[in-house]
């Protein structure tokens, strides 16, 4: 059995053993100490960079502090490393390393669909397809982008309600951006009698819609016909919006408006498919007195 000298001799052993070790590193683990803090001050430089750099190009603050964020992490991690190195511990940053891909691919793994949104927002905050502001129509959803984020785009559809959808289905499906030109063509139909004189027609038309205070001078307002029916011409408009200072459903609504009012003063007939039974005109007939019957008719 070991006495109580030879335990304090070999603990002083050891002890002295290690302060042996720590005197001799000494140089080795103030240069990693000084490796850390120069490369922490790197990292904040570098992040100030990117942060800048990408605050031209990106309008999407979490892309922005979320790219600062990761290149402190890389630095940092950078540093640690190489100081690591100075200490002579290679096989741990080797396991490090080894630790970190395999925590990286479980992550990627167990967190599929969020790591593509994410991957996704990215790309669409550099690319910028879309900005705030923009009226787009994506994935069977039309309205005004409110918010770019980094897993998800926010609509306002113009009903009361915001719509979040995606990155990734943002991204990967059509995408519709009716602000990118600052031009949104709107369309209304309709139909001319044959009694009517289509050119007169086309004029009126088409300065019932050059008066429509939203409607841009440039592109033209157009009116062309397409064909005939049984009872009319039939005809298309075409006009053209800012569809960030018009709303195209309102712009619509008032050009259907302003044609019928404008046909009416110029005594021209706006046809409708003859099967429409026109209840209004019916009782309107029912209340006219009916003239009288000629002499010897139902005797």
């Amino acid at each position: 059995m070991m006495s109580f000298e030879e335990m304090l001799r070999l603990v002083y052993g050891q002890l002295n053993g290690w302060a042996r070790a720590i005197v001799r590193h000494l140089p080795n683990l103030a240069v990693a100490v000084l490796v850390i803090l120069l490369f922490g001050l790197l990292a904040r430089l570098v992040r100030s960079f990117v942060v800048r750099a990408l605050g031209r190009v990106s309008d999407n603050p979490g892309l922005v502090t979320l790219s600062g964020t990761i290149a402190v992490l890389v630095v940092d991690a950078a540093g640690l490393f190489v100081a690591l190195g100075v200490l002579g511990l290679d096989k741990t940053v080797t396991s490090l390393l080894a630790g970190a891909g395999v925590i990286a691919l479980a992550v990627g793994f167990a967190f599929q669909d969020l790591t593509t949104n994410f991957i996704s927002g990215t790309f669409i905050a550099l690319q910028r397809p879309i900005q705030v502001g923009d009226v787009v129509e994506t994935n069977g959803f039309t309205g005004k982008v409110i918010e770019i984020k980094l897993r998800s785009v926010v609509l306002n559809n113009g009903q009361g309600q915001e719509i979040e959808i995606p990155s990734k289905d943002v991204f990967q499906n059509p995408l519709t951006n009716f602000s990118r030109t600052g031009q949104r063509r709107i369309e209304v139909s309709g139909g001319v009698s044959y009694l009517d004189e289509l050119e007169k027609a086309q004029k009126v038309a088409m300065k019932a819609i050059r008066s429509l205070s939203f409607t841009l001078k440039n592109p033209p307002v157009e009116m062309h016909y397409r064909g005939f029916t049984i009872d009319h011409v039939q005809f298309v408009v075409w006009f053209w919006i800012d569809p960030v200072r018009t709303n195209a459903t309102h712009a619509q609504s008032e050009a259907v408006k302003a044609l019928k009012r404008a046909f009416d003063e110029a005594d021209l007939l706006m046809m409708f498919p003859p099967h429409t039974f026109d209840l209004k005109k019916r009782k309107q007939e029912e209340r006219e007195p009916k003239p009288p019957a000629p002499p010897g008719e139902g005797a």
